[in-house]
């Protein structure tokens, strides 16, 4: 109980240990989290409690939770100061000569009509007290109605607020404590199921400056699990009363990362990635807003498009990957990040697993057949990564006839060995060399395995056909053949190699591929992660585990099969974040069902017009009011009036003109493709978000540097 679970996922965390890689010892006193972003300094709680009960309302996706003030969803009208203060002057004009005509009798007395008609007959005596107070009174109240009635009629309430004290001074407000029953940090869900003293110990180290926000995410998703059935509430009372703030600790034994970057909100699971500009193009209440990211909208997937220094890596890919990590320390998810070696994906130590393929200290390896044991779905996933991006091009080599090659000899090889080949037998297997069929063959021979043998007598027969796709398939694993990847992908069982069923538990993952001298072996590495990923998250038995697959660049890794693998994303709890430089690293039959697949779809600054063009199709049209305006030259028929349009001529410079403002209706592009590409100012980008509830945001302009 005192890791929910996840003690499972042990031996993920990457440290200095040689090969084979073995389970890593945990510490028995987790370290004391560092102070970072969105927590508070380890002496004092005051801060982390005033960060727990900031209000976090509910509002339109992707809008930053953490202490927004909800904005009207139209733009309110808002009169020019000029115009303001011109009607307030006039209003108040009018008021002053309308109570100098009353006062002047130059409206004759009916006004004081009521006043006679209230007053008894023993208070009309002249220069008596009580008529004087009572005539005063009753003009101070009929100035009193005029003034009200031109001060609404000339807005000085509206300059009062908008240029008054009210604007001038921004005071926070100290609010009381809340009750023990709505303080988030007394745990009131505790409380009322009767773990009183585990509330009350919670809420003691959250005084005391010994809990972070990691801690308070952590400990919740424990008692999700409680809740849930999975867990005893004693077990988890006592691992609380035990250990505090560090219960139920991550495998790692980690509180939080080594360094924070970017802004973090573990409460709702957002990441800030900027604020969304003032413009007119995006909607009144996003206008000035903070822009966040969080599983509810990576559960839907995320293509960033921009060219290379646009700030995709930086303003995007290590803030997200950043977050998932931080939420895997609290137990909600499951993160892959794959990137090129020295690509700024954050820190070894923020990572259990760094696999550095092609380089000899890594200390993991990758599994190749995706720790599956089923011959048949090792080589759709392993066909996949091969010949995906042939399949259009090369209709020889599409990925259904490479997945039966690959299956007619995996199977057999399997059963014979008891493993799967390595990459230089297989090769040779795909080949066709002579000795290692012949002794594929005996082996099946003497086990008796008649069914296999058919198999292996169907793929030497497919060897001398011209359309055979074998020879294909061995030009692609000679790619991973290679003296730098000759201690990887190890089948033998001397090593562990890191496989993605591990996604079952919170674990972090760091792949860097070798794109220097390899970069065709660095694609097909990234498809092979991406097809084991999402045919590992789509059988999972615990789905609110979040899974993420944050691809920093996803060139060549799109493939039939891979959009039809995202689709199917959302539905599994899990999501993938995928990086392109520009489209035409698509193929072109592939564009619309990627940007249909993705709910979240992102163009930063500097994209081509072509690029743009895509993104307009899929975001589409809406109605907007467009006005034209025009100006007619006015024609005086009169001499007097041809007199005054010459003199307006001879001082402005121009000819008397009458303007008419046609207003209508029209259907246009939210962004057009010249927008895009020329309109959105470096260190921005155009974003549309989806939720995995379906929620729709409308494409927004989003400063990225914010």
């Amino acid at each position: 109980m005192d890791s929910e679970g996840t003690q499972d996922a042990r031996g993920t965390q990457a440290g200095p240990v040689p090969r084979p890689a073995g389970p890593p010892q945990v510490p028995a006193a987790p370290p004391r989290p560092a102070h970072a972003p969105g927590a508070p300094p380890p002496q004092d709680g005051s801060a982390f409690l005033a960060w727990l009960r900031t209000a976090r309302p509910e509002t339109l996706p992707g809008i930053w939770r953490f202490g927004h003030r909800p904005r009207p969803e139209e733009e309110p009208e808002r009169v020019p100061g000029r115009q303001l203060f011109g009607g307030a002057l006039i209003a108040f004009l009018v008021g002053w000569l309308i109570w100098s005509l009353l006062w002047n009798g130059y409206l004759g007395g009916w006004w004081l009509l009521p006043l006679y008609a209230m007053i008894p007959d023993s208070w009309a005596e002249p220069h008596s007290f009580a008529s004087v107070v009572v005539v005063y009174a009753y003009y101070v109240l009929v100035a009193g109605i005029i003034m009200v009635g031109v001060g609404r009629l000339g807005r000085w309430g509206e300059i009062w607020r908008r240029y008054g004290p009210p604007a001038w001074r921004r005071t926070p407000r100290h609010e009381p404590p809340p009750a023990p029953e709505e303080d988030p940090a007394a745990w009131p869900a505790l409380r009322a199921a009767g773990a009183v003293d585990a509330a009350e110990r919670l809420a003691a180290d959250a005084r005391a400056g010994l809990m972070r926000d990691v801690d308070h995410a952590r400990i919740a998703r424990a008692w999700q699990g409680v809740r849930a059935g999975r867990h005893s509430l004693a077990t988890f009372t006592g691992a609380v009363l035990r250990d505090g703030a560090a219960a139920c600790p991550h495998p790692s034994g980690a509180r939080d990362l080594p360094v924070r970057q970017a802004r973090h909100d573990l409460l709702t699971g957002q990441v800030r990635l900027g604020t969304t500009a003032d413009d007119p193009r995006n909607p009144y209440a996003y206008r000035g807003a903070g822009l966040a990211l969080g599983p509810d909208l990576l559960g839907t997937s995320m293509l960033v498009v921009g060219p290379a220094g646009s700030g995709k890596t930086g303003g995007v890919v290590r803030p997200v990957a950043e977050s998932l990590c931080l939420q895997a320390l609290a137990g909600r998810t499951a993160v892959v990040v794959v990137g090129a070696a020295g690509a700024g994906l954050g820190p070894s130590d923020a990572y259990d697993v760094v696999i550095r393929i092609g380089s000899p200290d890594s200390v993991y390896d990758l599994d190749l057949y995706g720790g599956t044991t089923d011959p048949d779905e090792a080589a759709a996933v392993l066909a996949e990564a091969l010949v995906g991006d042939l399949a259009d091009p090369h209709p020889g080599s599409d990925t259904r006839r490479s997945t039966t090659v690959l299956a007619q000899l995996l199977g057999p090889f399997r059963a014979v060995h008891g493993r799967f080949p390595s990459v230089p037998e297989l090769r040779q297997l795909l080949d066709g060399a002579p000795a290692p069929l012949a002794a594929l063959r005996q082996g099946l021979e003497e086990a008796g395995q008649e069914s296999l043998l058919r198999e292996l007598d169907a793929r030497e027969r497919q060897m001398g056909h011209p359309g055979d796709v074998g020879g294909i398939l061995a030009d692609r694993v000679a790619l991973l053949d290679r003296p730098a990847f000759a201690g990887f992908f190890d089948t033998s069982g001397e090593s562990r190699p890191f496989t993605l069923k591990a996604l079952d538990h919170p674990v972090r993952v760091r792949v860097d591929l070798p794109e220097r001298g390899h970069a065709d072996a660095s694609r097909m590495l990234a498809r092979l992660v991406l097809a084991q990923f999402t045919a590992s998250v789509t059988v999972r038995e615990d789905r609110s585990l979040f899974a993420c697959l944050v691809l920093d660049d996803a060139t060549g890794v799109i493939t039939p099969e891979s959009v039809r693998g995202i689709q199917r994303l959302r539905s599994a709890g899990a999501g993938v974040l995928l990086t392109l430089r520009t489209l035409d690293d698509v193929p072109r039959p592939l564009r619309g069902p990627l940007l249909g697949a993705t709910g979240c779809r992102m163009a930063l600054s500097g994209v081509t017009p072509w690029d743009g063009q895509d993104f307009a199709e899929v975001w589409g049209k809406e109605w907007t009011e467009a006005r034209d305006v025009t100006d007619r030259q006015i024609i005086a028929e009169s001499p007097a009036g041809k007199a005054v349009h010459a003199l307006r001529r001879a001082i402005t410079g121009k000819a008397p003109t009458a303007r008419a403002v046609t207003v209508r209706q029209v259907e246009r592009e939210r962004w057009s493709a010249s927008e895009l590409a020329h309109a959105v100012p470096a260190g921005h980008a155009v974003l549309s978000l989806t939720t995995v509830k379906g929620e729709h945001a409308p494409p927004l302009l989003v400063d990225l540097r914010e």
